[in-house]
């Protein structure tokens, strides 16, 4: 019983110390407040300002770099669709509605199939349909502020004069109400497919057609487990299917719901 006590005792003390040399010692870790939705100030925004922000969603949120850079060669270099856009429009493949540069530019974010350059469309389509989606909708997501100042990034980027304005009064009142808009949670695997343009890199069916920038996924179910197919999701650098580019954003962990996920890693584990 004796040696009991001095355990207890021992140890009490060692907790004591340890507490005191904590709150005196150590100094306090104060995390970081959570990021801030960025405010645009367009009304005294300069159009330095709006191509800087251009290019920051160029290289960011708008992901256009994960495809269209010189390493990975999975998509066209951008750096002279300004250019070229006059010669585009005239010619017979083009199927869009633009009239001049800056809308061609415009329409190629928002109906990338409109022109899909030689070689680079989805595999057995003749290049009349791009993998590129939407970049206004799904994950990425730009307002009319952020596609206009992509297009303008993309002027400066050809060596072009800038024709695009800063966008005012109307088209900020609209980009201001889409997002107080709150986008409902995809309820159905084909929802979550589509708002996160899975099928702009992977075949996801045997029927479907495959882009050829990412894995084909339409028998994914018969190689690979729930607990990887998840992880490829949150986190898919951990493992890089031989032939291809770590080339896949590692943001649907931040922008899934758990109900999403979950959808998704069902539906994949069925593709059989």
């Amino acid at each position: 019983m004796g040696n009991f006590i001095k355990v207890v005792v021992f140890s009490l003390v060692v907790i004591w110390l340890y507490v005191v040399f904590s709150a005196n010692y150590i100094p306090p870790i104060t995390p970081a407040p959570p990021p801030k939705e960025e405010v645009l100030d367009l009304s005294e925004m300069t159009m330095d300002d709006f191509l800087a922000l251009g290019e920051k969603i160029y290289d960011g949120k708008g992901t256009c770099t994960l495809c269209h850079n010189p390493v990975m060669k999975r998509a066209p270099l951008l750096e002279r669709t300004a250019v070229v856009a006059k010669e585009r429009l005239k010619d017979p493949r083009y199927r869009g509605k633009a009239k001049t540069v800056k809308e061609y530019l415009y329409e190629s974010l928002v109906d990338p199939s409109a022109y899909v350059a030689k070689g680079y469309g989805v595999t057995g389509t003749n290049d009349t349909v791009s993998p590129m989606p939407d970049v206004s909708k799904g994950a990425i997501g730009l307002n009319e502020v952020e596609l206009w100042a992509v297009v303008a990034y993309m002027q400066k980027l050809a060596g072009v004069d800038i024709t695009v304005e800063i966008p005012r009064g109307e088209a900020v009142a609209a980009t201001e109400e889409k997002k107080e808009e709150k986008e409902e949670p995809a309820r159905t695997p084909q929802a979550v497919l589509e708002k996160y343009g899975c099928s702009a890199c992977h075949k996801m069916t045997e029927e479907g057609m495959d882009p050829g920038l990412g894995p084909d996924l339409s028998k994914i179910g018969a190689k690979r487990d729930k607990e990887y197919l998840r992880r490829a999701i949150v986190d898919p650098n951990a493992e890089i299917t031989e032939g291809f580019s770590p080339m896949m954003p590692d943001t649907y962990k931040d922008q899934m719901t758990a109900g999403e996920l979950e959808l998704l890693v069902e539906y994949m584990a069925g593709q059989k």
